[in-house]
């Protein structure tokens, strides 16, 4: 079952064509990674994706609604509800414990629940680092908080960019095996990196140059 569409999507900013008909699939369950060099297109077809912008031509189906066509109100609740956001930046609130933070995204959505919320973390493997602030956390533990919080509302899609890119080697290996936990356990997942490692576990590989789809490495072509 096809989670994800991408139908002849063009993004245009003045005279930029930042992407230029973009056709894409991602089944259910799939880990896609999308690659390319700087300015390719890998921010704005993630931001489309993630309901963050809206293409300029073309359609988007997300489980089979045209998200392309939303507002910009209903956008958020889609993203809200359907998307995991994980950042190469953290965007950690640096007042709140790493409980708090994942709290946080609950009450976005529904009820805080600090036990639920406690089972993410020690998901990722800081349970034990549950009430210590960002500050108090390194880069590769202040990570994995970004990707309990990304998983506390059970989406059906999880979006990463860059997720390692500010990581050091053992932290990256702790992310991407998390990644490899979560694809078995059946999540679909689509991460954005211009790092070849990390690309490699990915099922496909999709890359992109001046705004289109160059080749896509892996899988049904």
């Amino acid at each position: 079952m096809d989670l994800l569409e991408l139908t002849g999507v063009s993004k245009v900013y003045g005279s930029l064509k930042a992407l230029q008909n973009i056709d894409l699939t991602v089944k259910q369950g799939e880990w896609l990674a999308i690659m390319g060099p700087s300015g390719s297109g890998k921010t704005t077809m993630m931001n489309i994706i993630g309901c963050m912008d809206k293409p300029s031509s073309g359609s988007v189906f997300l489980d089979g609604r045209n998200i392309s066509r939303e507002s910009a109100k209903n956008l958020t609740t889609l993203r809200r509800d359907k998307i995991g956001l994980i950042f190469q930046q953290f965007h950690l609130v640096n007042y709140l414990t790493a409980l708090e933070n994942v709290m946080v995204a609950q009450y976005y959505h529904s009820m805080p629940d600090e036990k639920e919320a406690l089972e993410a973390l020690a998901r990722v493997g800081l349970a034990d680092r549950a009430k210590h602030l960002p500050s108090q956390l390194s880069g590769g533990e202040q990570q994995r908080v970004c990707i309990a919080r990304a998983l506390i509302n059970y989406p059906m899609l999880i979006l990463a960019d860059e997720p390692t890119g500010n990581l050091d080697e053992a932290n990256e290996n702790i992310v991407i095996d998390i990644f490899k936990q979560l694809h078995a356990e059946g999540s679909t997942i689509i991460v954005v990196t211009h790092d070849p490692e990390v690309a490699e576990d990915a099922e496909r590989t999709v890359v992109l140059e001046h705004g289109r789809v160059a080749r896509i490495i892996g899988g049904e072509q």
